[in-house]
This record gives structure tokens, C-alpha cells and sequence, in this order.
């Protein structure tokens, strides 16, 4: 894991930059600034330091090309807007890479690409490729097709997957606010902007404001984000991107915007996990399995499961919960909901003599549970 002073020394950085930025006040694409970023991204890559860039702006860049001034409420005039603006998007960042002869590839995400395990193989396989070929990847998510991520999504988390997705050293924001401060800036004039925080303190979520009235995104996103990517041992840098060669400055080292350290890395099969939207159901534990599972970091087994929610097969992703029903964890459980609900508070010994000798001891094991 990197500290700011040694962002330089990164190997491989996701830039994320949202609505605000590539577009001028949502009257279409912005060519200054789609240029300057081609530029800072190109120094980067001159010193050695591979960039995935993740950028919103197709929605808004659509409704300009289609005169649409108000923005529409329904999907699928918004997955319309998104068609039309994704072309002239990765059209404008083409041209801009191509100046500097860096040849720019799309690629287009949406989270059930994420949930499903192969889908995601696949997805990190295709940006690790182009990576290694000396590609720029421009990544979005598939508006056209993606009607929760256009309700409900943002860009911000996308980031932080991708950051995992390439196991990136540094995710770096860069939005319309200078970083993180105590307070909202715009209507408190005592606040302080944050330099340094730890992405595990509590408190952040506190001081988060809203975002731009073109992004879908605020500072709760990108903190949320911040967490994600930690998972993967990635730094967070909450950046202004109207900041003049922010990239190349926050490389420098220069203390521009906030750095949100990350906590430990876990492997890239508990990323997936813990990442994913959709869970098949719920194991509600006794505050004994709870204590066990998050002081000892064993496995779950059937005598501390009190209560099964929902249908699933062996193999699902479900919930860990606590008594109170709070999520601390997440698991692949050895057992559908059928047979979960049968042995739920037995001993191993009783599950082996209702199953039989082969049955799994563990209803969740260790290497398949992660925690929050």
C-alpha cells in the first residue's frame, strides 16, 4: 500500500472523472478539458505508470446532441441519450489520445457483468490484456442496457471495481470540489478541507455533501468507493479536476485534495464478494457465531445459524447477519436454503448423522467469507 508521498512509485492507477468535468455545464462535451486529461494521462504513461480511465458523460453528452435541455425521468429516453453521447465521447477521447499517438480502447461495464464470477474473470482479463498491450481503457458503464445503474448506479463505484478488477495501486477522483472537508464549503465558511483520513473512520460519512446536479454521484459515493478499492490494498485520492495538471501534480507529490488510506487487502475472490449487488438470501447468526466469525476468522458452522431468508442453491451468495439482522459479512454457502434451514443450530456430529458421513461440516467456509 502506497502513502501519499509515493503515489510516483505506483504501478498502476484508475482515474475516474465524472459529468461535471467532461461536459461544459451540461451543453455537451468539453474538448479543453478531455484534451488536458489526454495530456496528463499520456506524462503518466511516459513515466512508466499504467492508466485506466473511467469517465462518465455519455447521458448528458446525448441529451446536448439531441437538444434535449430538461433531463428526461424516463429509462428509456435516458438509455437513448446514453447511445447517442457514448459515440461522441470515446470519439472526443480518441482524438485527444491520438494526438499523443496512445491508442484508447471502450469497454462497457455494468454490474452484472461484476456479479457473475466468469463475467468478471472475463472483464479482468480483457483490461489486464489491454494494459499489457499499451492501451488506454475508457471505461463506462452500459447505460443502453443498464437500467438500475442509470436509476440508481454511479461512476464512482465502477471506479473502485475496476480499481480492483486490474488490482490498481491508486484510485483517483477527480470531481468538481477540491476533496473532503469537515463541513459543506458552500454554505459553512469555517470549513477545513481534509488532506489525509483513513477510509475506516466513521466520521467521514458525516461530512460528505451532496453532488452535481449533472453527476449522479456526491462525496457519500466516492467515500463509499474509497472503501471498495481499499479492498484491493488502493489508495484513494479525491481530487479537483479543474485543478490545471492535477494528475501530474498529485504524482509529484503535491497535497492536493484528500487521501483516504486504505485497510488491509483481501484476496481477489473475497473482492468479488463483498463487491456484488445482488445476494440469493440471508443466514441470521446467534451473537455467538458473530463473536466467533469476527474475532477468530473461522468458519461458520450450522449450530450458529438461528434463521434461513430467502431461496437459494448450494454454491449462493448470501448475507451474514448479525441477531439485530445487520450485514457484517458475506459468504458462499456449502448448503441451499432447503437443507440450511434443516440443520440450522446443530452440531457437526447431527449433521453428519442427519446427511451422512460426506456432508460439509462448515455451512460457510473461511477461504469463501469475507467480512465487513
Amino acid at each position: 500500500m502506497i502513502v501519499r508521498k509515493e503515489l510516483a512509485t505506483a504501478r498502476r492507477v484508475v482515474v475516474k472523472v465524472g459529468s461535471a468535468l467532461v461536459t461544459e455545464d451540461g451543453k455537451g462535451l468539453d474538448p479543453g478539458f478531455i484534451a488536458s486529461l489526454a495530456a496528463q494521462i499520456s506524462t503518466l504513461r511516459a513515466r512508466d505508470m499504467d492508466v485506466v480511465l473511467v469517465s462518465s458523460g455519455s447521458i448528458v453528452a446525448g441529451l446536448a446532441a439531441l437538444d434535449i435541455q430538461e433531463r428526461p425521468t424516463k429509462i428509456n429516453m435516458l438509455q437513448a441519450a446514453a447511445a447517442v453521447g457514448q459515440a461522441a465521447l470515446v470519439r472526443a477521447y480518441d482524438d485527444a489520445f491520438s494526438a499523443f499517438k496512445v491508442q484508447s480502447a471502450q469497454v462497457l461495464l455494468t454490474h452484472a457483468d461484476i456479479a457473475n464470477r466468469d463475467r468478471y474473470l472475463n472483464a479482468r482479463a480483457t483490461l489486464t490484456s489491454l494494459i499489457s498491450l499499451g492501451v488506454v481503457s475508457i471505461v463506462n458503464e452500459n447505460d443502453t442496457v443498464a437500467t438500475e445503474e442509470i436509476c440508481f448506479g454511479d461512476n464512482d463505484s465502477l471506479g473502485a471495481l475496476v480499481a480492483n478488477l486490474v488490482d490498481a495501486d491508486a484510485l483517483i477522483i477527480l470531481t468538481d470540489q477540491e476533496g473532503l472537508y469537515t463541513a459543506d464549503p458552500r454554505t459553512d465558511t469555517s470549513a477545513k478541507l481534509l488532506s489525509e483520513v483513513s477510509v475506516n473512520d466513521s466520521t467521514i460519512f458525516d461530512m460528505a455533501t451532496g453532488g452535481s446536479r449533472l453527476g449522479r454521484g456526491g462525496m457519500v459515493t466516492k467515500l463509499q468507493a474509497a472503501k471498495v478499492a481499499a479492498r484491493s490494498g488502493a489508495a484513494t485520492f479525491i481530487a479537483s479536476g479543474r485543478q490545471p495538471d492535477v494528475l501530474v501534480r498529485l504524482v509529484d507529490g503535491e497535497e492536493l485534495g484528500t487521501f483516504l488510506i486504505p485497510s488491509q487487502r483481501v484476496s481477489s475472490k473475497k473482492q468479488w464478494m463483498a463487491n456484488q449487488l445482488k445476494i440469493s438470501g440471508q443466514f441470521i447468526l446467534d451473537a455467538g457465531a458473530v463473536r466467533v466469525l469476527s474475532e477468530s476468522g473461522r468458519s461458520l458452522l450450522p449450530v450458529g445459524l438461528r434463521s434461513v431468508e430467502g431461496q437459494f442453491e448450494r454454491g449462493s451468495l448470501v448475507s451474514l447477519c448479525g441477531p439485530d439482522g445487520n450485514q457484517f459479512g458475506r459468504g458462499l454457502t456449502n448448503y441451499s436454503s432447503n437443507d440450511a434451514e434443516r440443520i440450522k443450530g446443530l452440531s457437526s456430529e447431527s449433521v453428519r448423522s442427519m446427511l451422512g458421513e460426506l456432508a460439509d461440516a462448515e455451512l460457510v467456509h473461511r477461504d469463501h467469507l469475507v467480512l465487513f
